[in-house]
């Protein structure tokens, strides 16, 4: 840490922008980063939250999700940085051998109705009116009735003879649950339900993004993601088609079976390996950031 600006490597703005947006202070957060600018430094922001907002300066920015193709080369995507699953549940970390069928895990929040589709095109209205209004700072997404999606994709699955399915189907977020022991409870069925299964099913949620793809990975399982025009955390790095099935929502289940007839033994279970190596190395929250760190170090030079 040091007191100016002309003797930093990288200036960074300490707080999430949305705040100098919301309190009317986003000519100084300009001029901060002007200021930076011109003395040619490396200016990194922090955007939160599912959406994040895209600003139009000189800057590094680092946020949660977004579209890969709208995204520029200095958008930077940060995981999830959950707890490690270990820590709290009583189990310890092994592989699962291969089976003759793969089988894939899911718990969460995944409805079909009519009236769940018509709650989320509401909540998209609301966002959208909110946003145009300026009473919310955040980029724009097109409607993704991601419960709806995900139930959709989940029964496509369980209807396939050649796939296991082991689903756990809430009709709320988190199960709806109020007290604490019922935390506790669905928190380890759904940690149970990825630990018991080596694949596990990945769809976005109201942002471009899966925190379950890193509580995948941290347990040591593999994800099944639908690309969704998303972009994974240090992708120039991670060769993320060695730690996950990516796939388009029309081909997902053959992708899964194909991936699965070809994989060894052998290698399946040291894909697992890796998965939960790449997690304690490059995702977690100390991990990340030296990543970034070697990563800059070279940007600098």
């Amino acid at each position: 840490m040091v007191k100016t600006i002309e003797k930093a490597d990288v200036v960074i703005v300490p707080v999430q922008i949305a705040y100098f947006f919301e309190n009317g202070k986003q000519k100084w957060l300009y001029n901060f980063i002007d200021g930076a600018n011109r003395a040619n430094k490396i200016v990194w922001v922090y955007t939160a939250g599912d959406f994040g907002i895209t600003l139009n300066a000189d800057v590094y920015t680092f946020r949660l999700g977004g579209f890969d193709s709208k995204l520029g080369k200095k958008t930077f995507i940060v995981p999830s940085l959950i707890i490690d699953p270990y820590q709290t549940l009583n189990l310890k970390f092994l592989p699962i051998a291969k089976s003759s069928l793969p089988s894939i895990g899911f718990v969460g929040h995944a409805n079909g109705s009519i009236t769940k589709w018509a709650k989320e095109f509401s909540i998209f209205l609301y966002h959208n009116l909110t946003r145009m209004t300026k009473h919310v700072f955040e980029d724009y997404q097109p409607f993704y009735p991601s419960s709806i999606k995900r139930y959709r994709f989940l029964t496509a699955l369980q209807k396939n003879n050649k796939i296991e399915t082991n689903f756990i189907f809430r009709k709320k977020y988190r199960a709806g649950v109020i007290t604490e022991v019922e935390k506790v409870k669905s928190t380890f069925e759904f940690f149970e339900n990825i630990y018991d299964n080596p694949y596990v099913f990945c769809l976005r949620g109201a942002g471009n993004f899966s925190v379950r793809l890193y509580e995948t990975l941290a347990m040591g399982r593999i994800p099944v993601v639908i690309d969704t025009d998303i972009r994974l955390p240090l992708d120039d790095i991670i060769d993320w088609k060695n730690h996950c099935i990516i796939a388009k929502e029309n081909d997902f289940e053959d992708q899964l079976i194909d991936f699965h007839s070809t994989i060894n033994e052998k290698d399946f279970e040291k894909m697992q390996v890796n998965n939960r190596n790449l997690w304690l190395a490059s995702l977690n929250r100390e991990g990340y950031f030296s990543s970034i760190h070697t990563l800059f170090k070279e940007i600098i030079k």
